[in-house]
């Protein structure tokens, strides 16, 4: 894929799969909801308390791949420094939400007063392939 064509992909509507390294054991590997704007950073959010949370601290860098499942198959893979973590606002966890459900507020109701962080990874390795080319 082109520049532009896997960063297109990469902003569309995707589950993800994000890889964080660890210390003990193999990479942790958990789908995801994140966000992408073709340019910018890629956009997370977990439980600070997390294991996911826990290891994205520690090393400070991850992978995401997206993918289609149906043929023509068609993934990118980026990876890349957390470069900004915060506490989410409730406009972040609302916009992520409804990226990924119709109707979010049953979900938001059940994370209302949990914590959770945004975090923001700069691309710096991507991979890609597009069976359809």
């Amino acid at each position: 894929m082109s520049t532009e064509q896997r960063e297109k992909f990469l902003s569309e509507q995707h589950v993800g799969v994000i890889a964080i390294a660890r210390q003990e054991g193999p990479p942790l590997a958990v789908p995801v909801w994140y966000d992408y704007t073709p340019g910018g950073e890629v956009v997370v959010q977990t439980a600070p308390e997390s294991l996911k949370g826990k290891l994205l601290d520690a090393a400070g860098e991850f992978s995401l791949a997206v993918q289609v499942e149906t043929p023509p198959y068609r993934y990118v893979s980026v990876s890349g420094p957390v470069v900004a973590v915060a506490p989410s606002t409730q406009e972040e966890l609302e916009r992520m939400a409804s990226r990924y459900l119709d109707d979010p507020s049953e979900f938001l109701a059940s994370i209302e007063g949990s914590p959770n962080v945004t975090l923001r990874m700069r691309p710096n390795r991507w991979y890609s392939t597009d069976y359809s080319l």
